[in-house]
């Protein structure tokens, strides 16, 4: 399991730094649309790993939103709110055909939903040096 955990958490560490570097170096609308797509397969790989983890501490989770409220509850969210709201866009974006509302989610993306992907990679990769997994 822990083989599983690892890279589960490897995969979803790669993807926050892609994120990062779209969002830091995003300019115009194609920028955007990009850091929007990897937001996305980020946010995938954020439930599909937090799924793991709190399947390792014997919580069993089938949705994204079962996952993500499982993981506030063993504390590897702070911010429920956060990323129930992540889960919606993420959800919305595969419907976005106005620039509007594609503008509104990557600021979202920039401003909330970045840094606390970065909080909870941290906090998971403390789950695993402090070997409590």
């Amino acid at each position: 399991m822990k083989e599983e955990i690892e890279y589960a958490l490897n995969k979803f560490k790669d993807a926050v730094a892609a994120l990062g570097e779209g969002v830091r170096a995003a300019k115009d609308e194609l920028d955007k649309d990009g850091v929007i797509q990897r937001f996305e397969f980020c946010f995938e790989l954020l439930w599909k790993t937090v799924k793991i983890f709190v399947e390792d501490k014997g919580i069993e989770c089938r949705s994204p939103k079962e996952c993500l409220k499982s993981a506030f509850k063993v504390g590897y969210i702070k911010n429920e709110q956060i990323f129930l709201e992540m889960l919606e866009d993420r959800n919305k974006t595969a419907h976005i055909y106005n620039k509007k509302e594609s503008e509104k989610i990557f600021q979202k993306i920039k401003s909330d939903y970045f840094p606390s992907m970065e909080n909870i990679l941290r906090r998971l990769e403390t789950e695993i040096k402090g070997g409590t997994i």
